[in-house]
C-alpha cells in the first residue's frame, strides 16, 4: 500500500488513471486462477483495461514505469497461475492487448530479461507452441493480438517519439542494445522460430493478421536479423511472400493491394540484406570494377571464401558458389511475379514499383539476369492508366539513371536492349496472334520512348539522352530498318471495315446541313487482321508515335524509307508501310488523328527541317494522286501459288465430331488474299496529308492548291471509309489553318478547285469523277459560291460543247448546273420578301361583291348630264389627214426635247437572274438528248429556274422549248413524264396567266391519256392493290404511284394559278373522284381532296353535284353517276365541309 500511496503522488494524468485503472487491476489480480465462472468477470473486466489504456494514449500522456509495473502484475500473475491451454482465446487476446499497449512505451524502459519473454510469448502464441509439446493452436484475433503486441515491441522509434525526460539519442541507442541482444547466439533459434510462425500466420485469409505479420517480418528481417542469418531464411521468405503477392495461398483472384505491397516489402528487405551489392563485395562473392586498380585484382587469385562449416550455428556464408545457385533460384521467383504489373489496385503497382527499384539499385552486381526483368516492371508501370502510378515509375528511372548512380550505364545498355529485342520480337507475335505479347512488348517500347523526353528541373539528364541517342539509332540510317522494317511490314496486313460507322448516311450531306457534327467527325479506324484486340492495335499506334517523339528529326530517314516503300505500290506491304510512316509523322510532329482536340501554336516550337519535309511529302502525294487509286481493285485476288513449304497453322477452337464419321473435310472455299489495295492506300495517304496540315497550321495554306481535288475526288467516292475519311481531313485542314467552316475554306481556294476540275475534264486529261467533285464543291460552298457560279456556268457549258456525247461527264455537267440553281433559288429566296399570291384571272374575291350590291340598287337611277367644255371639236371626219405628216411632228413635237427611250414595266434582271436565264436557254437543247436521265435532269433544272426568273427571261426560253416538253409527256421512262409534270406543275404556280391555254390545250388532254394507260399498266402490276375498284399500288414508290401524285400536283397547281374552262374543268372533276375512294393509297387521298378543294373555291356548284351524285345523295337525273364500287363518303365529306 506505501507504494500506491507513492505512485498516487505522481503527475495528476497519471494520478487520474491509477484511480481508473485500480478497480480494475485489483479484481483480475484477485481472479487471476481462472475458472469457469471467473473467466465472464475476468474478460469484462481486461476490456475495460484496454479501453482505459487506449484512451490514456489517446490523450497523448505517457505511462510512468510504477504505473507500467502495477499493470503488468495482474497479467503477468494470469500467465503463471494458469496454464497455456487453460487460458481461453478471448482472456489471452485481451491480456495481449494490453500488454501491447504497454509495450508500446514500457520499450523505452524494460530490461532485456522481461523485452525477452515477452518476445517469446507473443512468438509462441503466433506458433502455437505456448506449453510443452505441441501446444494449442489460437484463432486469428489472438494471432493477431499477439503480432500487434510484438510489433510493439519491435517497431524502430524516432527521436520525435522519444518521452520527455529522456536524451534526444535514446531511441537509437534502444534500438541497438536490442539489436545486440537479438542478435546473440542464444535469441538467434527464437528470432528465427518466430519468422517461421509469422510467415506461417501471414498466409492466412484473416486480412488482418495477414497485414501485421507482413509488417512484423519486414522489421524483424531489416533491423533485428543477424547479416549472416538472413541468407538462411532467403529461399523461405521469398518462397511465402511470392505466394502471397499473387494471390495462391486465397484462390480469390487478386490478392489485397495493401497486402501485396506488405509482402514485396517484405521480400525486398530479405533480398538486399542476403544478396546486396555492398555484403557480397564486403564478403567477396562479387567483384567490383571502378578504376583501373579494380582490373589488378582480376589478375591476383580471389582470397579464401568463408565456408560455411568455419561459421557460428544457422549462418550462412556468402560465396559466388552460393550466389549463383541463389541468384538463378530467386531470378524464377521474380519471374513469377510479373502478373502484378496488371494490378487492379494502386498500393499494390506502387509497391511494385519501390520493389523493382530497390532491387535495381541494390543488385547490380549480383544480379544482372533480373535486370531486364525488373526494368520490363517499370516499364509496364509507367504506361499505367494510374497517373500516381506512372508518375512513381517515371521518377524511379530519373532515380536509377541519375549522374549519381554508378549503375546507370548498365541499365541504359539493357533498355535499349530491351527495345532492340522488343521490336525484333513483334513480327513473331503478329504474326503468331498474340495480341497480350503485342500489348506488352509495345508497351515497353513506348516507354522507353517516353524515357528519352523527360527532363530534370534544371538540366537534362544524361542517361535519359544516352536512351534518346540510342532511339535515334534505332530509326537512323545504321539502325538495321531494312532488317526489322522488312519483316514488320510483311505481318502488318491491314484490311478494310466491314462497316464505316457515321452519323449521317452520307459524309457530304452531313457538310452540308450540319457544320456542328462535322466539326466531331474523327478519322474512321484502320483494321488490322493479324491483331484482334483494340488494346494491341492501340499500343503499336502509341510505340510509333513515340518513337517520332523520342527521335523527332532524327527519325526523317525512317519515315522517308516507310514512304519510299508505300508509293512503290498498292500492296499489303505498302499500306502497312504508309501506316507506319504516319504514326511516325504524328509522333515527330506531336499531333494525332485519333484525339479531338487541335495543339496550340503557341505551344509547337517551329521546326524548319520538319516544315520542308512536310511540305515536299505534300506536294508528292498530291502528284502521285493521279497514278491510279482504283477504288474497286481491292477485291482483285492474288493468283493462286503453289507453296511446297511448310506454315504454322494457328486453329482456335475444337474440331467438331460429325455422326457420320466424315473421314475427308470438305475443301473450304476461302477468299483469296488480294494483290493490291488501292482503297487503304488512299486512306492512308489521307492521313499524311492531314499530319501534313496539322505540323504546318497556317503555313499549309500555299499547299491547298495541290491538295484540295485529292481530298474533295475522295469526299464523292461510293465508299463510305474512304468518303468518311476525306470528310476527317477536310475538317482536320480546316481547324488547324484556322478557317471558321470547311465552307469558308473552300470558298477562298475557289479558284484553285475549279482549276483543278478544269484540267482533269480535257482530252488529254479525263478524269469522270471530276464533275462530281465540282457538284459537291458547289454544294459545301453553299449560298457563298453565287458569286462565283458565273465560272462555274462558263466551265460547264465549255465542257458540255466538248463532250457532248458522253453521257456520263453531260449528266455530271448538269448535275453541277442543279446544285449551282439550287444555291441561287435559295439566295433569292432570302433576299425578296414574301408577297401575297396573286388572285387569278376570273376569280372575284368575296371583298369586292359590295360594288355589284350597289350597281343593283341604282341600275334604274336616270344618268347624269355631263355639262363639261371638252374644248373645240375636230374640224373634219375622223381618219382623214389634212394636215402633212411632217408638218404635224414638227408642231406636237416640243423644242429640244430630249429623245424618251421606251418605258419597260420589268426591273433589269439581277446577275443571278441573268446567269439563270442563261443556264435556261443553253439547256433546252439537251431536253432531246439520248439518255433519259440526262432528260429528266434538264427538266428537273428548269423547275428549280422557274421560281427565279422574271417573266421576261423565262417566258421566252419555255416558249421556244413548249413542244420539246410537251414531247416528254409521252416519254417512255416514268420518270422523265414525272419531271415533265413537276416542270409544269412549278410553271403553273408562277406564270399561269401565261400558262392557261396550254394547260387545257395541250397539257390535259395528254394526262387524259396518261392515266387510261396507267389503268392498264396497273391491271398487270403484281404489286398494284388488290380490292375492290383499288386504284394505284400498295407501295408508295413505284413509277405508276409517282406519276399519279406529279399529276395530281399539276392539276392543283394548275386549278389555283390558271384561269378555269367550265368544260375541262369538269372533265377534271369526274376523272379523280376515283382517287377519292378509301382503299386507294393516303398520299393520293390527300392530294386529290386538296384538288377538289381548289376546284371548289371557283365552281363550288361544280364540285358539290359531281360528288354528291357519285356517292349516291341525288335522285333523278344524275343517278347515271352514281359509282357504287367507290367508297367515297369520308373524303366527300372533308370535302363538302370546307364549303
Amino acid at each position: 500500500m506505501a507504494s500506491c500511496e507513492r505512485m498516487a503522488s505522481t503527475a495528476p494524468d497519471s494520478q487520474d488513471l491509477f484511480r481508473k485503472l485500480k478497480p480494475i487491476c485489483v479484481p483480475i489480480l484477485e481472479n487471476a486462477l481462472l475458472t469457469p465462472s471467473s473467466i465472464p468477470n475476468v474478460s469484462k473486466l481486461l476490456s475495460q483495461l484496454v479501453q482505459a489504456l487506449q484512451e490514456f494514449r489517446e490523450s497523448g500522456s505517457y505511462l510512468t514505469q510504477s504505473l507500467i509495473s502495477y499493470t503488468f502484475f495482474p497479467l503477468s500473475s494470469i500467465l503463471r497461475r494458469n496454464s497455456s491451454s487453460s487460458i481461453p482465446d478471448q482472456i489471452l487476446e485481451q491480456l495481449l492487448n494490453a500488454l501491447g499497449i504497454l509495450c508500446d512505451q514500457w520499450w523505452w524502459s524494460c530490461d532485456m530479461t522481461t523485452w525477452g519473454q515477452v518476445f517469446m510469448l507473443c512468438g509462441s502464441v503466433i506458433g502455437g507452441i505456448e506449453g510443452k509439446g505441441k501446444g494449442k493452436d489460437r484463432d486469428d484475433e489472438t494471432k493477431e493480438a499477439a503480432a500487434r503486441c510484438l510489433w510493439s515491441l519491435l517497431r524502430e522509434r524516432t527521436s520525435q517519439d522519444t518521452p520527455p525526460g529522456l536524451h534526444g539519442d535514446r531511441a537509437q541507442t534502444r534500438l541497438v542494445e536490442f539489436c545486440t541482444h537479438s542478435q546473440t547466439e542464444q535469441f538467434i533459434p527464437i528470432v528465427g522460430q518466430t519468422l517461421n510462425s509469422l510467415l506461417g500466420s501471414a498466409l492466412s485469409p484473416h486480412l488482418p493478421l495477414q497485414r501485421i505479420s507482413l509488417q512484423v517480418l519486414r522489421v524483424l528481417i531489416a533491423l533485428y536479423a543477424p547479416e549472416s542469418f538472413v541468407p538462411s531464411i532467403l529461399p523461405g521468405v521469398v518462397s511465402i511472400t511470392t505466394k502471397i503477392a499473387l494471390g495462391i495461398s486465397g484462390n480469390k483472384g487478386w490478392a489485397n493491394g495493401a497486402i501485396v505491397a506488405l509482402s514485396l516489402a517484405v521480400m525486398q528487405q530479405v533480398i538486399v540484406r542476403s544478396i546486396g551489392d555492398d555484403v557480397c563485395l564486403k564478403e567477396g562473392a562479387v567483384r567490383s570494377v571502378v578504376d583501373l586498380e579494380d582490373f589488378a585484382q582480376f589478375v591476383k587469385p580471389p582470397e579464401m571464401e568463408i565456408k560455411s562449416d568455419e561459421l557460428p550455428r544457422y549462418f550462412t556464408a556468402r560465396t559466388s558458389t552460393w550466389l549463383r545457385a541463389s541468384t538463378s533460384q530467386l531470378h524464377i521467383a521474380l519471374n513469377t511475379l510479373t502478373p502484378l504489373v496488371t494490378h487492379p489496385t494502386i498500393a499494390a503497382l506502387l509497391g511494385l514499383c519501390a520493389f523493382a527499384e530497390t532491387i535495381l539499385a541494390s543488385t547490380s552486381l549480383t544480379l544482372p539476369q533480373s535486370q531486364p526483368l525488373l526494368l520490363s516492371f517499370l516499364l509496364s508501370l509507367s504506361n499505367s492508366p494510374f497517373p500516381k502510378v506512372s508518375q512513381t515509375a517515371q521518377e524511379s528511372f530519373s532515380n536509377l539513371l541519375s549522374p549519381t548512380n554508378s549503375n546507370r550505364h548498365s541499365l541504359i545498355q539493357t533498355l535499349l536492349h530491351i527495345s532492340k529485342e522488343n521490336i525484333s520480337a513483334l513480327p513473331r507475335l503478329i504474326s503468331s496472334q498474340a495480341d497480350a505479347k503485342v500489348d506488352h512488348a509495345a508497351g515497353q517500347i513506348e516507354a522507353i520512348c517516353r524515357l528519352s523526353g523527360s527532363l530534370s528541373s534544371t538540366h537534362k539528364n544524361v542517361g535519359l539522352s544516352s536512351v534518346s541517342g540510342g532511339i535515334d539509332l534505332l530509326l537512323g540510317p545504321t539502325g538495321g530498318i531494312e532488317k526489322w522494317g522488312w519483316s514488320l511490314l510483311a505481318v502488318l496486313d491491314f484490311v478494310s471495315p466491314a462497316i464505316a460507322i457515321s452519323k449521317a448516311p452520307v459524309a457530304q450531306l452531313l457538310l452540308e446541313d450540319n457544320s456542328d457534327g462535322a466539326n466531331r467527325i474523327s478519322f474512321p479506324e484502320v483494321t488490322l487482321k493479324n491483331v484482334q484486340s483494340r488494346s494491341a492495335y492501340a499500343a503499336l499506334s502509341r510505340m510509333f508515335r513515340a518513337l517520332g517523339s523520342a527521335s523527332s528529326e532524327s527519325s526523317f530517314y525512317a519515315v522517308e524509307w516507310f514512304i519510299s516503300t508505300g508509293y512503290k505500290g498498292h500492296t499489303s506491304s505498302a499500306v502497312a508501310a504508309l501506316w507506319c510512316a504516319a504514326r511516325l509523322l504524328e509522333g515527330i510532329g506531336n499531333i494525332s488523328l485519333d484525339h479531338e482536340g487541335i495543339a496550340d501554336p503557341s505551344s509547337q516550337p517551329r521546326r524548319k527541317a520538319l516544315e520542308k519535309f512536310v511540305r515536299g511529302l505534300a506536294r508528292d502525294i498530291a502528284e502521285s494522286w493521279d497514278d491510279g487509286h482504283d477504288e474497286q481493285s481491292d477485291n482483285v485476288p492474288e493468283e493462286p501459288k503453289v507453296d511446297n513449304d511448310l506454315h504454322t497453322e494457328i486453329i482456335k477452337g475444337v474440331n467438331p465430331i460429325h455422326a457420320t464419321l466424315q473421314l475427308i473435310k470438305p475443301h473450304s472455299s476461302s477468299t483469296p488474299k488480294p494483290t493490291t489495295q488501292p482503297l487503304l492506300h488512299q486512306v492512308l495517304s489521307l492521313h499524311l496529308l492531314s499530319i501534313s496540315a496539322g505540323i504546318l497550321q497556317a503555313r499549309f495554306t500555299p499547299l491547298l492548291i495541290h491538295v484540295l481535288y485529292p481530298i474533295l475526288r475522295s469526299l464523292v467516292s461510293p465508299v463510305s471509309y474512304i468518303s468518311l475519311t476525306a470528310l476527317a481531313t477536310l475538317n482536320f485542314i480546316t481547324d488547324y489553318t484556322s478557317y471558321a467552316s470547311p465552307a469558308n475554306l473552300l470558298l477562298s481556294h475557289f479558284d484553285y478547285a475549279l482549276d483543278a476540275v478544269s484540267r482533269r475534264l480535257t482530252h488529254r486529261w479525263l478524269d469522270i469523277e471530276a464533275t462530281k467533285v465540282l457538284a459537291v464543291l458547289v454544294r459545301l460552298v453553299g449560298s457563298d459560291v453565287v458569286q462565283k457560279a458565273g465560272d462555274v456556268v462558263e466551265e460547264c457549258f465549255d465542257r458540255l460543247d466538248e463532250f457532248h456525247g458522253y453521257e456520263v461527264i453531260v449528266e455530271g455537267l448538269v448535275e453541277v448546273l442543279g446544285e449551282v440553281l439550287k444555291v441561287i433559288e435559295m439566295d433569292e429566296t432570302l433576299s425578296q420578301p414574301t408577297q401575297g399570291k396573286p388572285q387569278p384571272e376570273g376569280v372575284i374575291p368575296t371583298s369586292s361583291l359590295q360594288p355589284l350590291f350597289e350597281w343593283v340598287a341604282h341600275r334604274k337611277d336616270p344618268p347624269e348630264v355631263d355639262d363639261t367644255d371638252y374644248g373645240p371639236a375636230p374640224r373634219g371626219p375622223w381618219g382623214e389627214n389634212t394636215v402633212p405628216e411632217d408638218e404635224t411632228k414638227e408642231e406636237d413635237q416640243p423644242i429640244n426635247a430630249p429623245s424618251q427611250p421606251e418605258a419597260s414595266d420589268d426591273p433589269p434582271p439581277t446577275p443571278t437572274q441573268a446567269l439563270t436565264k442563261q443556264i435556261v436557254s443553253r439547256s433546252i437543247y439537251f431536253l432531246t438528248h439520248g439518255s433519259a436521265v440526262i432528260r429528266a435532269r434538264i427538266l428537273m433544272l428548269l423547275s428549280s429556274a422557274t421560281p427565279v426568273l422574271p417573266e421576261s427571261a423565262l417566258l421566252p426560253s419555255i416558249h421556244q422549248a413548249w413542244p420539246f416538253i410537251l414531247k416528254r409527256l409521252s416519254d417512255k421512262e416514268p420518270f422523265v413524264v414525272s419531271a415533265t409534270a413537276t416542270l409544269i406543275e412549278s410553271l403553273a404556280s408562277h406564270v399561269g396567266d401565261f400558262m392557261g391555254r396550254r394547260i387545257w390545250d395541250d397539257v390535259w388532254p395528254r394526262f387524259q391519256s396518261i392515266l387510261k394507260q396507267l389503268d392498264k399498266a396497273d391491271a398487270q402490276n403484281a404489286l398494284a392493290r388488290r380490292g375492290r375498284s383499288a386504284v394505284g399500288t400498295e407501295s408508295a414508290y413505284t413509277h405508276s404511284h409517282r406519276l399519279y401524285r406529279s399529276i395530281l400536283k399539276t392539276m392543283i397547281a394548275a386549278v389555283n394559278g390558271v384561269h378555269i374552262q367550265d368544260n375541262a374543268i369538269w372533265q377534271v372533276i369526274l376523272a379523280f373522284r376515283r382517287f377519292l375512294h378509301s382503299q386507294v393509297h393516303e398520299e393520293l387521298q390527300g392530294y386529290a381532296t386538296e384538288l377538289y378543294i381548289s376546284i371548289g373555291r371557283n365552281n363550288w356548284d361544280a364540285v358539290w353535284l359531281a360528288l354528291t351524285a357519285t356517292s349516291g345523295r341525288l335522285e333523278g337525273e344524275m343517278v347515271f353517276m352514281k359509282e357504287e364500287i367507290w367508297d367515297i363518303d369520308r373524303n366527300v365529306g372533308v370535302i363538302l365541309s370546307r364549303e
